[in-house]
């Protein structure tokens, strides 16, 4: 991941780097008040030559569907099988704060969600809802390949209105395996048949669905000392927005515990145990956290994304790259 804070003149920089060290994917995030990710998108994609780059999230309520399409096409004009499109209902409190919460933030989310997909298909737009109305918009820009959209979302019935109309699911950090597991069995088991909510894709036999896993990630020598490095990247996860990330551990009860007993979310995760934090986190030796991203592959999830949790985030993306084959 580009870290919401790097300094703007290291971002490029940062981007040619991971894809000189072998990484597959470069994700770019948009959270209020920091960068845009359709802009951030477009300046790693045209500084770099391979590497795949996922945006996530774009908040549905923040942008017309007809013009989120029409960059998300631009760029897979430009970028063909580069990009990576996520969607989501967006931090309540930040969409509240510019006006943008919806009543039903479900509903918004799969109109939006099946509005921008028929649209990059270069199909007119489907019939207005609730909240989405581009009924008979047509994007003559149609890409070769239409983008893979998937949707950013945390809870399970959110969980289940990505199995069903977009391309996947995007899991925000903490994404253990028993968290990826569940989200599994919450979109149908991962796969669906290729025309499931979009007539025009049928006959196209089954198609796998796309199981992206954010987490916290420190490399280190001393996989003790690196845990402990990662935990101010675990800070905010006792917080009541990621109860469903954590629903599943077998700790779930003693970690809610241990955040009403703590001060804030600075002392929550400096004195968690060492073991919570190795199922939490990408974080340990080399071996260490191959193995922590084997068992979320296992689990389901199609690509594990790193966030780097150290300060010097090129000094991180150098040492998170010996977790790669080579």
């Amino acid at each position: 991941m580009v870290p919401r804070d790097l300094p703007v003149d290291e971002v490029l920089g940062y981007a040619q780097r991971a894809e000189e060290l072998g990484f597959d994917e470069l994700w770019v995030v948009e959270d209020l008040g920091f960068r845009g990710g359709v802009a951030q998108a477009g300046a790693v994609l045209a500084r770099t030559s391979r590497i795949t780059v996922g945006i996530g999230i774009l908040p549905a309520g923040a942008r017309n569907a007809a013009f989120a399409a029409m960059e998300l096409a631009t760029l897979a004009q430009l970028f063909p099988g580069r990009v990576i499109a996520g969607i989501g209902h967006g931090m309540p409190d930040w969409m509240r704060q510019v006006g943008a919460w919806p009543a039903s933030p479900l509903t918004l989310l799969e109109e939006y969600t099946i509005a921008v997909r028929t649209l990059l298909r270069g199909e007119p737009g489907p019939a207005s809802g609730r909240y989405v109305k581009v009924e008979g918009v047509v994007i003559g820009e149609k890409p070769l390949v239409a983008p893979p959209v998937v949707l950013g979302v945390r809870g399970p019935r959110s969980i289940t209105v990505a199995g069903r109309v977009a391309d996947g699911v995007l899991l925000a950090e903490p994404a253990a395996p028993p968290y990826v597991e569940a989200a599994v069995r919450q979109m149908g088991g991962g796969t669906r048949p290729a025309g499931a909510g979009r007539p025009s894709d049928a006959g196209q036999g089954e198609r796998e669905l796309e199981v992206i896993t954010y987490d916290a990630a420190v490399v280190g020598d001393d996989g003790r000392a690196a845990r402990d490095l990662v935990r101010p990247g675990l800070a905010w996860i006792g917080e009541p927005d990621w109860a469903p990330h954590l629903a599943a551990m077998p700790f779930a009860e003693d970690l809610a515990r241990h955040r009403r007993a703590s001060a804030g979310p600075e002392e929550f995760a400096a004195t968690m145990p060492d073991e919570w934090v190795r199922e939490l986190a990408l974080a340990g030796t080399a071996d260490d956290v191959r193995a922590q991203i084997a068992a979320r592959h296992a689990a389901g999830a199609t690509s594990v994304v790193m966030i780097p949790a150290e300060p010097d985030r090129l000094d991180s993306l150098n040492c998170l790259a010996r977790v790669l084959p080579h």
